[in-house]
């Protein structure tokens, strides 16, 4: 790298710097457990086809944290990670009292761009229940517009994630 271009990046923040290790326990994959609860569910006690994004979308926040990428910490640097792309495939139903196990991992990165990758499976792993893709991009939030780049200390954390 030459001289000009270390010149122009700024330094990594020490506001979202990682604090603990990736605490994926598959070589790509980040794992979060759950289990069913009355909330999650249908009155027929089969989970409502809504609550798989939540999941998924709390994984996806511990997978981040884990890394040391804290969206409150986002928030105060002016920046928000948007959804704008989901796609869900159900193949199973999970039912009250199951336990699940969410998987994601970031597939691509692409500019401003985040592509997550999910599998939702019992927890022997020989089940898939849903799987999806979910493409985040990052927004000034002062400005309510897509980031023209991601914050230098974001993308060096997410860059580890591919």
């Amino acid at each position: 790298m030459s001289s000009s271009q270390e010149s122009n990046q700024l330094p990594p923040t020490t506001a979202i710097a990682p604090k603990t290790p990736l605490k994926a326990t598959t070589e790509k994959w980040f794992e979060y457990s759950v289990k069913v609860q009355p909330h999650h569910t249908d009155y027929g006690g089969v989970v409502w086809h809504g609550t798989y994004l939540t999941w998924m979308e709390t994984a996806r926040g511990e997978y981040l944290e884990s890394m040391g990428i804290n969206f409150a910490e986002l928030v105060k640097l002016g920046c928000d990670i948007n959804v704008v792309e989901t796609y869900l495939r159900y193949h199973k139903g999970l039912r009250l009292g199951d336990i699940a196990l969410v998987k994601t991992r970031m597939i691509e990165m692409t500019g401003v761009r985040m592509h997550f990758d999910y599998r939702i499976e019992s927890s022997d792993r020989q089940q898939v229940y849903v799987t999806g893709k979910i493409t985040l991009v990052a927004v000034d939030r002062k400005k309510g517009k897509i980031m023209r780049q991601l914050p230098p200390a974001v993308k060096d954390i997410l860059v580890k994630l591919l």
